[in-house]
């Protein structure tokens, strides 16, 4: 839980304020971001991305570690970098709904990123959008607030389909669309199902792509019109 990482007790006890200074610097913002695909990358990588020296690198990834938006594990001379949890990729998820508001010179990413692309660990972009609406109208997920709940009709169809079922999904707010794609446990069990059957396949960062196999299934067992 975040709360229980940033070591607060309530809500009311969490400066947004320092949190929102560690995102807001754009070295920092620049590492975050090429960190969203849940992959783990050393620090001479994510210093090359942000366009910085290893020294200043080091300093912004230590006030990431100090202020609970990242994790690291030690291979030998080698530390890795990564967010720390799913949650943090929600919300530079929802920051890049509305940084585009305060900035003309912000860019949408190329159309394959736009299409189809990871969350941290769940598909997003107009894929991630379209299966999470496809779910709702058949009745196999329900909606409270920001809260997707399996019903029991999406459970016995997606053990159907040989899904290990995870009962609790959350509506992420898509950073391209301005809609919701499908988060949380179930949506991290979805899109890893559809990487395994091969129906999906990583491509460059964090974007991904559908195979011939993935068009038939997806259209076939989700009703969707690719």
């Amino acid at each position: 839980m975040i709360l229980e990482r940033l070591n607060v007790q309530n809500e009311s006890e969490i400066d947004l304020s320092s949190v929102a200074a560690l995102i807001g610097e754009p070295a920092r913002a620049l590492m975050l971001t090429a960190l969203m695909d849940g992959l783990a990358l050393p620090a001479g990588e994510l210093s090359e991305l942000a366009g910085i020296s290893p020294q200043t690198a080091s300093a912004h990834l230590t006030k990431l570690l100090e202020g609970g938006l990242l994790a690291v594990e030690s291979h030998g001379r080698h530390r890795y970098f990564s967010l720390a949890g799913a949650e943090v990729a929600q919300a530079l998820e929802a920051l890049m709904v509305i940084a585009p508001l305060h900035s003309s010179k912000r860019k949408l990413p190329d159309p394959a990123t736009c299409y189809a692309r990871t969350c941290y660990d769940h598909l997003a972009g107009s894929l991630g959008v379209m299966l999470c609406q496809s779910l709702l109208e058949r009745g196999w997920l329900e909606q409270n607030r920001l809260e997707l709940h399996l019903t029991n009709l999406g459970k016995n169809k997606l053990e159907g389909l040989g899904l290990e079922v995870k009962k609790t999904g959350r509506a992420c707010l898509d950073w391209t669309e301005r809609r919701h794609h499908l988060a949380g446990p179930l949506g991290k069990a979805l899109t890893a199902h559809l990487l395994e059957r091969g129906w999906l396949i990583r491509s460059s960062g964090r974007s991904l792509r559908i195979s011939e196999a993935g068009k038939k299934g997806l259209a076939l067992e989700f009703g969707l019109r690719l």
